[in-house]
């Protein structure tokens, strides 16, 4: 019996490139900016909707300004309290990716987990944190400690996987073996550095783990890091490795596909990963 549920990712610009501006007005005008998109997904339909990585901001991760750090809240917080009514109003699930303090100088790039009937269900820390040209995370974030929870919906079992975690496959495979049926990826990553990947990796983890991803990236440059273009392109695949709806490289958009959950139990029956895996060979895996 089919079990189809509405996805929904929104990509999208940042509408303010200039660093004199105070950093909560900036976060205001990226927060308003999305709102008629969350309306418009409820609009059509949506049940399960993800944002983009961090995003009521921009990806300030390629200088190292302090004055960033006054983007962090706590969560949930501030912005989960403001989407929650739009969840209510649109009975849809969002997955809000945002810049957590958790305490003085402890800070986390997080996804918090809102539910249907407006309920806060948890939230996911990234746990891989990149440090490398354009990429300067460590400075802002720590490596998350909540390991990969996986979020009983009403729609469905959903699992958050952050930007540069998509480059691990143990994440995404423990994701698997926690019972994700969907797992989102809200990333921030730029052309000319892992374009070529964004195709690759995520496709490959919905694959070999037997379930759908959401795939999401901003579009545009962003002042004044000029690290290079945001190309968008967000996605969803499914369990088979195909693509189900696709964006532009360079505009605002809102994207829909409807999943079958059913699918999944399909795959699986053909392709037996998690039959014939054989944990007690990969102890190297985790040695440190």
């Amino acid at each position: 019996m089919s079990r189809i549920i509405r996805g929904g990712l929104i990509q999208c610009a940042n509408p303010i490139n200039d660093e004199t501006v105070p950093v909560a007005e900036i976060q205001a005008a990226c927060f308003e900016k999305h709102i008629p998109m969350i309306e418009d997904a409820g609009a059509k339909g949506v049940q399960v909707l993800c944002l983009q990585e961090i995003f009521n901001g921009p990806y300030f991760c390629p200088g190292q300004d302090p004055r960033w750090y006054d983007a962090a809240e706590p969560v949930p917080g501030p912005t989960v309290e403001a989407l929650k009514p739009y969840a209510i109003k649109h009975e849809m699930v969002i997955v809000v990716p945002v810049y957590e303090r958790d305490d003085a100088g402890v800070y986390y790039n997080t996804a918090a987990v809102i539910d249907a009937d407006g309920s806060y269900l948890g939230k996911y820390r990234k746990n891989h944190i990149p440090q490398t040209s354009g990429f300067w995370e460590k400075y802002f974030f720590k490596p998350g400690n909540l390991g990969y929870p996986v979020f009983d919906t009403r729609y469905g079992k959903v699992g958050v996987y952050i930007c540069y975690d998509r480059h691990f496959p143990e994440g995404a495979r423990i994701l698997g073996l926690n019972g994700a049926e969907i797992v989102f990826n809200p990333s921030a990553t730029v052309a000319g550095l892992s374009q070529y990947l964004w195709k690759l990796e995520q496709p490959a983890h919905a694959v070999a783990n037997g379930y759908y991803m959401g795939c999401i990236n901003r579009v545009g440059t962003e002042e004044p890091w000029n690290i290079g273009r945001f190309y968008g392109s967000s996605y969803f695949v499914n369990p088979r490795g195909e693509f189900l709806a696709e964006a532009s490289e360079t505009e605002d958009e809102l994207i829909v596909a409807d999943m079958d959950l059913s699918v999944i139990e399909e795959v699986r029956r053909i392709w037996q990963f998690y039959r014939d895996r054989r944990p007690e060979t990969y102890e190297k895996m985790t040695a440190l």
